[in-house]
């Protein structure tokens, strides 16, 4: 079996936006596969906006150590096998097909023992899982794919629970409240487990804690335990002082762009110096003390001391990198992917192009799932865009550009909304608009509205 017709295979299985609440295939499939899932230990990261970054940083920081890490990151920006990496490189062509191949012969068994056969990410999971094994690998940074409990990749207990900001996003599959989404996003935190819990909105946080309290787990939660002590801009990212729960780490050098990148790296840093401990840091919590809402009170009970080498932390980062996220690809004028594809992550977004990037007209090309929240990402970007070209990315749930041009009018005006059939001719339209400016540096073009749209963008601008 060659690439094509692995790829092909896999995505015969279905889309991966559409789950079945239920864990008993994946654990199934795992189990005749000899459950690779538990051939290492297993840091999992959930959230709404922030998972695929905070788990590029973590692979970052722990190669830096020595390890050898696997990483599960979904969605892919351009080809299916980015998702699973070992040393920090995607799975080669050969070696995807070659993992598949080796669990095809159980995926047909599973398939005959279930009413519903095994999906698209279920697949994949077990694909990842397995290659980790097979590699092997010292740890395993996988990233939840949608919500928590119920996720595929949610087979493992894992040593380091982290949850990233918790946003309003897939309503249609785990709630329409943050209550509703963090409680499913809460599944991730287990027994024997340490949380990391970034920034979180009250009502997210109380969930998350209580869950913490019911299930015994430790917690450390950003800008309490851990978070930015400073940050300031820098060529090519930020500069940050960053407080670990060990250890202050000063002049850590970004090479992103953002408050959320560095709110990020926080959670990065935390996660791995509870995993370099291997020792619990705060006192479990009282559920009574979580339902009273006293959610900051935290008895430090004697931990190892897991304090990692500053410098270690300054090379790590330094080698971050995170496809489609204010991803600058061409200067003259400056283009700028933005896989941003909800309003929260929009805000971030527009926070960081507004801090970062000093342009006097930015155009904007715009393409968007319907079934997302388009008009509330729209109103974020509003302020800050000159003028909007709507398109199509290559995904069958993008907004037909009719209805993306008539919601974009409603929200910046029908004079500064354009519209293109396909993504290349919008994003030739939204540079020559930017090339008017005449001024160097003064224009700019930022693609955006979905990862795959970040993907396809950069595909057609033949980034490396």
């Amino acid at each position: 079996m060659d690439y094509r017709a692995a790829v092909a295979a896999v995505m015969a299985r279905g889309v991966e936006w559409e789950f079945d609440p239920t864990l008993d295939r994946i654990q199934d499939l795992l189990d005749l596969l000899g459950e690779p899932q538990r051939a290492c230990p297993v840091i999992l990261v959930a959230g709404t906006n922030g998972k695929s970054s905070v788990a590029r940083m973590i692979d970052a920081l722990l190669t830096e150590r020595g390890l050898r890490v696997g990483r599960f990151t979904s969605p892919h920006l351009s080809a299916l096998r980015e998702r699973i990496a070992i040393d920090g490189e995607p799975l080669s062509e050969e070696r995807f097909a070659e993992v598949y191949a080796d669990i095809e012969p159980y995926l047909q068994i599973i398939d005959g023992k279930h009413p519903v056969r095994l999906s698209f990410f279920e697949t994949l999971t077990a694909m990842a899982y397995s290659a980790f094994a097979d590699a092997p690998v010292d740890v395993a940074v996988v990233e939840i794919g949608m919500g928590g409990t119920w996720d595929a990749t949610n087979v493992v207990d894992p040593a380091v629970a982290v949850v990233t900001p918790i946003g309003l996003d897939h309503t249609d599959y785990l709630g329409d409240t943050i209550e509703d989404i963090a409680l499913e996003k809460a599944g991730i935190i287990k027994a024997g487990s340490v949380a990391v819990i970034a920034q979180q909105p009250v009502e997210a946080a109380e969930v998350l804690l209580r869950r913490a309290a019911e299930t015994g787990a430790r917690v450390v939660r950003e800008g309490l335990e851990f978070g930015v002590l400073r940050r300031e801009l820098a060529f090519g990212g930020q500069r940050l002082d960053l407080r670990g729960i060990y250890a202050p780490y000063d002049e850590v050098f970004l090479p992103l762009f953002g408050e959320h990148q560095a709110a990020n790296a926080a959670v990065a840093l935390a996660a791995v110096e509870v995993f370099a401990s291997g020792a619990p840091t705060n006192a479990v919590l009282d559920p009574d003390e979580v339902t009273r809402g006293s959610l900051t009170e935290f008895a430090r009970e004697g931990a190892a001391e897991g304090a990692l080498d500053p410098e270690l932390v300054r090379a790590g980062f330094v080698r971050v990198s995170s496809p489609g996220r204010l991803e600058v690809v061409r200067t003259g004028p400056t283009v700028i992917l933005d896989a941003a594809h909800n309003p929260a992550g929009m805000a971030a977004t527009v926070r960081a192009l507004s801090e970062a990037f000093g342009f006097n007209r930015l155009i904007a090309v715009v393409a968007a799932a319907a079934d997302k929240d388009v008009e509330g990402m729209l109103e974020e970007l509003e302020p800050i865009v000159s003028e909007v070209v709507v398109t199509v990315n290559s995904s069958p749930r993008s907004m037909p550009v009719a209805d993306l041009a008539e919601l974009a009018g409603s929200v910046l005006g029908a004079e500064r909304v354009r519209a293109a059939e396909r993504l290349d001719d919008a994003i030739d339209l939204a540079v020559g608009l930017a090339d008017e400016e005449g001024e160097l540096g003064g224009a700019g073009v930022v693609i955006t509205g979905s990862v795959v749209t970040a993907g396809d963008a950069r595909v057609l601008l033949r980034v490396k």
